[in-house]
């Protein structure tokens, strides 16, 4: 399997800080061989990226982009609960979309976060996944992206 940290050099990104919870949960949990990662909002240094519903002030375009940012985010809840090099695979992506009336391209949006674990993990990166749609998302934001991961020892 690829290096997961050189392969996201390559992309040119870095891992964030975990994002703070902004409830009352974690941001991640070991079960056995599994890492289930919670909700992951489009954060950069404690704020939300944008707020609104994809198809009325948020572009799909921007939507995927800010996918992709709640996969990075993912990766860096696992990172510091048991480091990206222990990924087998990822197992399951659930995508939620905050989209407008009619607008039904919500598994495209949600690309943004399947293309980052492939890129990152490759074969390991290719997963189960669900993309819904829903009325409002936790802070007004457009996406959030959940994961469980399967891990070695």
């Amino acid at each position: 399997m690829t290096d997961p940290y050189a392969k996201l050099g390559e992309l040119g990104l870095t891992l964030p800080e975990v994002v703070p919870p902004v409830a009352s949960y974690v941001p991640a949990v070991q079960s056995g061989d599994q890492v289930f990662v919670s909700g992951q909002l489009p954060m950069v240094d404690g704020k939300l990226l944008a707020t609104g519903k994809v198809g009325d002030g948020v572009s799909p375009e921007q939507a995927k982009e800010l996918a992709e940012r709640c996969a990075l985010n993912a990766l860096a809840a696992i990172d510091s609960l048991v480091g990206l090099e222990k990924v087998v695979k990822i197992v399951k992506v659930t995508g939620f979309v905050a989209a407008a009336e009619g607008f039904t391209a919500i598994p495209a949006v949600i690309n943004g976060a399947s293309e980052l674990f492939g890129a990152v993990f490759g074969e390991a990166g290719r997963h189960a996944r669900s993309a819904v749609g829903v009325a409002e998302l936790p802070l007004g934001s457009p996406v959030e992206v959940e994961v469980i991961a399967e891990v070695s020892e």
